[in-house]
């Protein structure tokens, strides 16, 4: 398994959860992002940076996740691509995407994106609180433990 992460907009919080589990356990986890990241030196840990451009992140994680790894991102539709590939997506904020929640997620999402097209103010997600927090580290350890990495 190998964890990948949509790091240009992932809170910086939850990629320190991200990488303090990486290293505890030894799996290999990659930040890519389209700028350039630091991360503490470990075997376990890499950055990947991406031309800029509209969704080269997402497209990028798309063509290299393979069944079984686990994706950190908050971009539904690059979750969709994850579930697709027989990965795993988590959120930011807890929430762990699934074959069976994808598709409203998605079909949520596109029509937010509708509305703000005609110049509709949807309002953006919440700032991310200690309660999102200890909900990401939470599922992240039982998906792990389910897995047997921990």
């Amino acid at each position: 398994m190998h964890i990948w992460v949509d790091a240009d907009a992932c809170p910086t919080a939850i990629k320190e959860i991200i990488l303090r589990a990486a290293m505890r356990l030894k799996i290999s986890t990659t930040l890519v992002a389209n700028k350039s990241l630091t991360v503490p030196t470990s075997p376990y840990l890499a950055t990947m940076r991406v031309s800029h451009g509209f969704d080269v992140v997402d497209d990028t994680i798309a063509g290299l996740v393979q069944p079984g790894d686990l994706v950190i991102t908050a971009d539904i539709p690059l979750a969709a691509k994850v579930i697709e590939n027989g990965a795993t997506g988590l959120n930011p904020r807890g929430e762990l995407y699934t074959a069976e929640t994808i598709g409203p997620r998605l079909t949520m999402r596109n029509m937010l994106d509708e509305l703000r097209s005609t110049g509709v103010v949807t309002g953006g997600p919440a700032p991310l609180s200690l309660a999102d927090r200890n909900a990401f580290a939470g599922q992240l350890d039982r998906f792990l433990l389910r897995r047997g990495d921990v």
